[in-house]
């Protein structure tokens, strides 16, 4: 891991991304930067009606996340100001390549390869994973009204889609560190311990970089 601290949280749909990422920005001090999720006038037809939203929705998820990292860059890294994020970009194509048609992703993938080519990468990601009973048990939690329409089936091959994204990921990104933190048996937000122990797989990694860049 090279320069300023930029950790990227990931996983799927009601995992716990932005809880964790509002932990570990209070914590280390990090600037939080948070998807933007509700805000997307697309996404309640797009749960109740995947093929017909989903351009729409994915170009909204894109376009919205270019603007929030060039604005990152600029405001924080460049001026070594460390970010937790509870999103990384490269996940737009894990669900552009799920809900798309073919012919629909195809100019999809052209228009995100243009405007993610210079983006800021993160140098720490965190996944989060758990069984489907989990997730669908914290979405439950949550309440939100927007995802109360999410096809179990559909979240099940997000998992699958995630698992193998992060399994890829680790091989073509060795330099990047990955902490895989399993949602069944870790609840941060109701368990201090469960939360200090990723605090101190953080810290691990963020000394053994100190410790490198000596």
């Amino acid at each position: 891991m090279n320069g300023v601290p930029y950790i990227a949280i990931e996983g799927p749909i009601g995992i716990g991304k932005t809880s964790l990422a509002k932990k570990l920005s209070a914590h280390f001090d990090f600037h939080l930067l948070k998807e933007i999720v509700e805000e997307n006038p697309f996404l309640g037809k797009f749960y109740e009606d995947i093929e017909a939203w989903s351009f729409q929705t994915e170009m909204f998820f894109l376009c919205n996340r270019v603007k929030q990292l060039e604005d990152i860059e600029r405001d924080y890294l460049q001026k070594n100001r460390a970010v937790v994020a509870d999103y990384y970009i490269s996940k737009n194509m894990l669900f552009a390549k799920r809900t798309l048609p073919q012919e629909k992703f195809a100019k999809y993938e052209q228009i995100y390869q243009i405007l993610t080519d210079d983006l800021p990468a993160p140098n720490m990601v965190i996944y989060l994973h758990a069984s489907l009973d989990t997730i669908l048990e914290r979405i439950q939690r949550r309440g939100r009204d927007i995802e109360q329409n999410i096809k179990a089936s559909y979240l099940a091959q997000l998992s699958q889609d995630y698992e193998d994204y992060m399994n890829e990921f680790e091989r073509t990104h060795p330099e990047i560190p990955v902490i895989r933190i399993d949602g069944n048996t870790t609840d941060f937000v109701r368990y201090q311990e469960d939360l200090e122990r990723i605090i101190d797989q953080v810290n691990a990694r963020l000394d053994e970089t100190a410790a490198a860049r000596q």
